[in-house]
C-alpha cells in the first residue's frame, strides 16, 4: 500500500507520416486492410485515429485477423493527412464522421461532438443491444466518464484510478529526462538539476562530441512543436520543476510560475549561443524517432513509451548509446519533481458516431476490445502461436520477442500484439501479464518510482460546455504561440516584452473567466474523486 501523492499545490507548498498516394481529396489516409472475400458475417468499420503519424494496418497480423473472427468486424483504419484539427473539424462541420472515432480526450472537438448530438451513448447501446456492454466496465470509470446528462459517450484507454495508484507501488510516470548515456558518463555524471550545472553540461557535450557517427549532436531535444506549444518546454519541464496546479484553492497559471520562467530563460540563454538547433522547431513525430534511433540527441524532456523501440535498436547496435534517465531541472528550492501518471482521463477518447453503418456491431468490437479476453489478445496476441501458458505464466515464443526486438514495424505487420492496437488499453488489467525484462526501458520505468503523483483532479473536461472548451483551445493556442518566441528572444528584455504581450493578449480573450472556469472544474473533479485539500 502506498500513500497517497496526491498534488494539492497551495499557496503555502513552495508542484505516436502519412502515405499520400490512393487518398484522393478526402484528407484522410487508409491504413489499410488486407484484401479478402467478405463473407456475410463479416462487417466492415470505418475507424478514424485522430493522430497524423498513426498508420497502423488491420486484416494482415494475427491478433486483427483474430479479432476480425471472434467479432466479426473488419477494420479500415483511417488517419488525418495532415492537420488533425482541421480535418476533424471538418468531418464534424459536414457530419461525415466515420464508424468510430478516437482523438485524445482533451481536444475541444469531444464536448462539440457529444453537443450537436453526433456520437451515441453508449449507455444506450448497450440497453438496446447488449447489456453485457456494462459487465466489462470499472464502476469507479464508468461513474467518472459520465456526462451530466447521465450519459456515457466514449471509453477511454491508459487510465489509472486513484485506487490504482494508492494500492500499486510500481505505476510509472512517462515524462522523464533524458540523457545519452555514453556522454553523460564521459561528462562525469553532471548535476543537471541546476541552471548552471545544466547549461554547463549542454556546452561541455556539444563541445566534446560535436558529431555523432558522422551526424551533428543535438545538444538539446524535444518533442515537436504544435499550435499549443510544446510538452519538453511545457507540461514536462513543469513537471519537474514542481509547479503548482493551484494556490489557494484557485487556478494557478502554470505558464508563468517564476521558476518555469526562469528556466525558459536558461533555454533561451542557450538558443542564442547555438544549442538550441533550428530542427528541434520542425522537425515531427517521424523525424524525432530517426534522430533517437542514430543517438542524436544528448538530452532531453520526452515521453519514454514513444522510445521503446529506438531504445531497443541502440541497444542491440551499441548498448553504451542507449538514453537513460537521470536527474532533471528542478526549482529553486531543489523540490523533487511531481511526475503525473495517466489518471483517469488516460489518453485518447473512442465514440461511435451516429452515421456509424452498425453501431451494435461497433459496440460488440468495442466490448470485447475492452474485456479481459481482448486485453490479452491486444497485449500477448494469439495463444498457442505467439504465447505459451506455463504454470499459469503466459511466456512469448523466441521468434515473437525477437522481431519485437528488433524491428517493430516488421512485428507490428506480423503480429499485431504488444498493444499495436492500443485504442482500449487498460494499464492496470495488463500488469499481471507484461512485466518489462528489458533493463534499458525497466530503468525509465523505475527512475519514476519516487516522483509520481496523482494529478486528474487538475485534468480539465468541460462536460460538454462548448464555450468553455473553446475558451481553453484559444488561451492554449495564445500561448502555442507565444512559447517559440520565448526561447527564441534575442535578450532577456525581449523576452519580458514578449511575456508582457502574451499576458495582454490572454487578458483581451478571457483569462479570468478561463481561469474562473478552471477553478470550478478543480473543484468539481477533487469532490468527484473523494478527494479533500486538508
Amino acid at each position: 500500500m502506498k500513500k497517497m501523492r496526491y498534488l494539492f499545490m497551495l499557496a503555502a507548498v513552495p508542484a505516436l507520416v502519412c502515405f499520400m498516394g490512393g487518398c484522393g481529396d478526402t484528407g484522410l489516409m487508409p491504413t489499410g486492410s488486407e484484401e479478402r472475400e467478405k463473407e456475410s458475417s463479416i462487417v466492415d468499420l470505418d475507424w478514424y485515429i485522430n493522430f497524423s503519424w498513426f498508420t497502423t494496418t488491420w486484416g494482415k497480423s494475427q491478433v486483427s485477423k483474430a479479432v476480425t473472427d471472434i467479432t466479426g468486424a473488419n477494420i479500415h483504419f483511417l488517419a488525418p493527412k495532415g492537420d488533425e484539427s482541421e480535418k476533424l473539424n471538418a468531418m464534424i462541420a459536414a457530419d461525415t464522421l466515420p464508424d468510430l472515432v478516437t482523438l485524445e480526450w482533451s481536444a475541444s472537438q469531444n464536448s462539440e461532438m457529444i453537443k450537436n448530438g453526433q456520437v451515441y451513448a453508449l449507455n444506450e447501446l448497450a440497453d438496446q443491444y447488449d447489456p453485457g456492454f456494462y459487465d466489462v466496465l470499472d464502476k469507479a470509470v464508468l461513474d467518472w466518464y459520465k456526462q451530466p446528462d447521465g450519459n456515457l459517450y466514449a471509453y477511454y484507454n491508459s487510465f489509472y484510478t486513484p485506487q490504482d495508484y494508492e494500492e500499486n507501488d510500481d505505476i510509472p510516470s512517462n515524462q522523464v529526462f533524458l540523457v545519452r548515456k555514453d556522454i553523460y558518463q564521459a561528462l562525469g555524471e553532471p548535476d543537471m538539476t541546476t541552471p548552471e550545472g545544466f547549461s554547463e553540461a549542454v556546452k561541455r557535450a556539444a563541445e566534446l562530441f560535436p558529431e555523432i557517427n558522422g551526424e551533428p549532436l543535438i545538444p538539446i531535444g524535444a518533442d515537436e512543436f504544435t499550435d499549443k506549444g510544446n510538452v519538453s518546454f511545457g507540461l514536462y519541464l513543469q513537471s519537474f520543476l514542481a509547479v503548482p496546479y493551484e494556490k489557494d484553492g484557485k487556478y494557478y497559471d502554470r505558464n508563468t510560475d517564476p521558476d518555469y520562467l526562469a528556466w525558459l530563460k536558461v533555454f533561451r540563454e542557450l538558443a542564442g549561443e547555438g544549442y538550441l538547433k533550428d530542427e528541434i522547431f520542425v522537425d515531427k513525430r517521424l523525424q524525432l524517432k530517426e534522430k533517437f534511433e542514430k543517438g542524436q540527441y544528448f538530452c532531453l524532456l520526452y515521453q519514454s513509451t514513444d522510445i521503446i523501440d529506438q531504445l531497443r535498436k541502440l541497444e542491440e547496435t551499441n548498448p553504451d548509446c542507449v538514453y537513460i534517465a537521470v536527474e532533471g531541472p528542478r526549482n529553486g528550492a531543489g523540490d523533487e519533481p511531481q511526475l503525473p501518471i495517466g489518471g483517469i482521463y488516460g489518453w485518447t477518447a473512442t465514440y461511435i458516431p451516429k452515421n456509424c453503418s452498425d453501431p451494435q456491431k461497433a459496440l460488440e468490437l468495442l466490448k470485447y476490445l475492452i474485456s479481459e479476453e481482448g486485453q490479452k489478445m491486444t497485449c500477448l496476441g494469439v495463444e498457442g502461436e505467439m504465447y505459451d501458458m506455463k504454470d499459469g505464466v503466459p511466456v512469448v515464443r523466441p521468434q515473437v520477442k525477437e522481431l519485437l526486438s528488433s524491428d517493430r514495424k516488421a512485428y507490428d505487420e506480423r503480429y499485431g500484439a504488444d498493444n499495436t492496437y492500443w485504442m482500449m488499453q487498460n494499464n492496470m488489467m495488463q500488469m499481471k501479464w507484461k512485466k518489462e525484462t528489458d533493463p534499458v526501458i525497466r530503468q525509465l520505468q523505475e527512475w519514476t518510482y519516487p516522483y509520481t503523483a496523482y494529478t486528474s483532479q487538475y485534468s480539465t473536461n468541460f462536460n460538454g460546455d462548448t464555450v468553455l472548451a473553446a475558451l481553453e483551445e484559444k488561451q492554449q493556442k495564445i500561448w502555442g504561440d507565444t512559447l517559440p518566441k520565448l526561447l527564441l528572444a534575442d535578450s532577456d528584455q525581449e523576452f519580458d516584452r514578449i511575456l508582457d504581450e502574451y499576458l495582454k493578449l490572454r487578458e483581451e480573450n478571457g483569462y479570468g473567466a478561463y481561469a474562473e472556469s478552471m477553478t470550478e472544474v478543480y473543484r468539481q473533479n477533487k469532490e468527484k474523486l473523494g478527494f479533500s485539500e486538508d
